[in-house]
């Protein structure tokens, strides 16, 4: 049980590293002009995803619902800040599914959004991993 908590919190804070970084990378891509650029900011984005961000959230979940089974499912039933997290990891996900299709924008140079709108996306993941943290450790609820 305490070898899936640390495994989980490893992989959640590899998952975090990857999630706030590739939309500062997104943000540069951006803003980049050149066709050099260009082709690197591609090259970095895909392997942070593929290579950091996306195991990590795998292995995060795969971990996160060890702790649920190995407690017993149970014993979490009146537990309302766990309900709260794992709604907040669903959108988590979502976001981290978005930025695959971002990605894609960005791979076949179709992006739509400018480098402001990716520091105000940059945040979001912010304030999740704020509030998961708090739920997690405080349990308010």
């Amino acid at each position: 049980m305490l070898w899936f908590k640390a495994l989980h919190i490893i992989f959640m804070v590899t998952w975090f590293a990857g999630i706030f970084y590739l939309p500062r990378l997104f943000v540069y891509h951006a803003m980049s002009k050149d066709q050099i650029s260009n082709d690197r900011f591609k090259i970095m984005e895909r392997k942070l995803f593929y290579g950091i961000t996306t195991p990590g959230a795998i292995l995060t979940l795969v971990f996160g619902i060890g702790i649920i089974v190995s407690n017993g499912l149970s014993s979490y039933s009146g537990q309302i800040w766990l309900h709260i997290k794992l709604l907040l990891i669903f959108f988590l996900v979502i976001y981290h599914i978005y930025c695959w299709f971002l990605l894609q924008d960005f791979k076949f140079d179709r992006n739509r959004h400018s480098h402001v709108w990716y520091r105000w996306f940059n945040e979001i993941p912010v304030m999740l991993l704020i509030i998961i943290v708090i739920l997690a450790v405080v349990r308010p609820f």
